[in-house]
């Protein structure tokens, strides 16, 4: 008796020499790692070293269900740290195995399976300076390699002119300003603070912004500004055309950003506090940065409206206009097409313009419709007239609209639609929820648009503007979809969806 317990004894000591203790008692088991969620979209993994390990592997199974593949490259002994930058989205049933090699071959530590709403690894950003009303955030634009991003905050009151001014100041309301942030590994940092050139109290510069592909190439549309200058680099010290708006353009170097250009309409329709061209309410630029599409909706309380896009187009760092598209309502009284919304695929040859018939009268708004243009040399053509395949007088169809790489697949917001159906092709004909919202996805197969999907919230609620702001990947095959009055008070990713308490949280959706 007295060996089999002096064995037992000296089994549970070998298995405890084995095993580490944190300072907070709970047991650590070498090679076995532990995950924590660190922004901005990082798993850190750390482990205590195995004493015969020579190196590890990290392996990785994405979604749970796929299998597992390594992560990156052999890991060092002696590192026990990994941090793993992951699109969260896609990593939320993601399983993770730690494979402690030496010559001998590789054992596996059990499987970290990712849980829970990730809202650890999600970034926060503020301004340098926050202040109430400024809005940042209103308006976002993201490189295509994830490493840089600008956010406008059109409520922000500096007076400041140029690059990095002083942000203290605050005498000049909503004249807006443009924050820049730049990652370098998981590290991001405000690069810059962007003004316009002539910062004005009320300008709203940094309302709407779009970033090159490469980041190199900023456009920002302040549609509230004041000058009656026309075409490229006029009189910006002008205030005489209540909000006939302006766009300007900023380009970096390394990490030091100017101001380009200063855009302006080929003429100017506002005159009074009744007539606002608002040129510049939404811009977009090509992937190179080389063509610029610009939204003048033309709002007026006058029987007819002229409502233009703008086509601008780059040729050794000289901007010059390069095509103008009207469209021009003279029949209705109460009701006028504006274009409202604009979108280009990357090389800038194809353009979506989203055309939400705006009423005068207020809500609710018409039914909308978005056009494809195609460049032609120096001309642009237009392709098709698109609408839902259901027809809705209120729908407020193409109040946004974004487009593929390619420009084969388009995504149409149409915030102002009733339907109570959820998730994708559900009843389009029921409008017992008005503006919930809803998307359409269209495709083009040789010379015609067909509509591909009807696409809801899963959680479709009244007046939750599903399709507000909508951004297609490359290849066109994930969305994301934001609706900005959603009420939910859910943090994170994939939380309480049924909750309805904080009204005009706002929420994204992909799909």
């Amino acid at each position: 008796m007295e060996l089999k317990i002096f064995a037992v004894v000296a089994v549970v000591l070998a298995l405890t020499a084995c095993f580490h203790d944190n300072e907070d008692g709970t047991m650590v088991i070498p090679g076995q790692p532990v995950l924590t969620f660190t922004p901005v979209k990082t798993f850190h993994f750390s482990w205590v070293d195995v004493s015969d390990a020579t190196h590890y592997k990290l392996m990785e199974n994405p979604d749970g269900i796929s299998g597992f593949a390594q992560v990156g490259s052999d890991i060092p002994q002696g590192t026990q740290i990994y941090d793993h930058a992951v699109p969260l989205y896609a990593r939320v049933n993601a399983q993770y195995v730690l494979q402690n090699c030496n010559a001998a071959g590789c054992t596996d530590s059990d499987t970290v399976s990712v849980s829970g709403t990730l809202v650890g690894s999600i970034g926060y950003f503020k301004a340098s300076i926050t202040d109430g009303g400024d809005y940042f955030g209103d308006e976002v634009s993201l490189s295509a390699d994830g490493s840089t991003l600008v956010v406008g905050a059109p409520g922000e009151g500096g007076i400041a002119t140029g690059i990095n001014g002083d942000q203290a100041d605050n005498s000049a309301p909503s004249a807006g300003a443009v924050y820049v942030f730049s990652r370098s590994g998981t590290t991001w940092i405000q690069q810059a603070y962007i003004k316009a050139s002539n910062s004005d109290e009320g300008d709203n510069f940094g309302s709407a912004i779009s970033l090159s592909a490469d980041s190199n190439t900023l456009a920002v549309g302040a549609y509230r500004e004041g000058s009656s200058s026309i075409g490229v680099d006029g009189d910006q010290t002008d205030n005489s055309a209540v909000s006939a708006g302006a766009v300007y353009v900023f380009g970096r170097i390394d990490a030091n950003w100017s101001q380009q250009e200063y855009l302006k309409a080929d003429s100017i329709n506002s005159s009074d506090m009744f007539t606002s061209d608002y040129f510049g309410h939404k811009v977009n630029l090509s992937g190179d940065g080389n063509t610029l599409a610009i939204c003048a909706p033309h709002f007026s309380i006058l029987p007819s409206d002229e409502s233009r896009v703008f086509i601008f187009s780059r040729n050794n760092m000289s901007w010059t206009q390069q095509f103008r598209i009207d469209v021009i309502d003279v029949a209705a009284i109460l009701n006028s097409d504006v274009f409202n919304s604009v979108n280009l695929s990357i090389d800038g040859n194809t353009l979506a313009v989203g055309v939400a018939a705006y009423r005068r009268g207020g809500f609710p708004p018409g039914p909308g419709k978005v056009l494809i243009y195609n460049r032609s040399e120096l001309n642009w053509v237009l392709g098709a007239e698109i609408s839902a395949n259901y027809y809705n007088s209120t729908n407020n169809f193409g109040s946004a609209v974004t487009l593929s790489a390619d420009g084969h697949t388009l995504a149409v917001g149409a915030t102002y639609e009733g339907s109570s159906a959820t998730g994708i092709n559900g009843d389009q004909t029921d409008s017992s929820v008005v503006g919930a919202g809803a998307v359409y996805v269209f495709n083009l197969r040789d010379t015609s648009w067909i509509q591909q999907a009807y696409i809801k919230a899963s959680n479709t609620d009244e007046g939750d503007s599903f399709g507000s702001a909508l951004s297609l990947s490359a290849d066109g095959d994930t969305l994301a979809v934001g609706a900005i009055y959603e009420g939910s008070s859910a943090t994170g990713i994939n939380g309480d969806q049924t909750d309805n308490s904080t009204s005009g949280a706002g929420a994204v959706y992909l799909y």
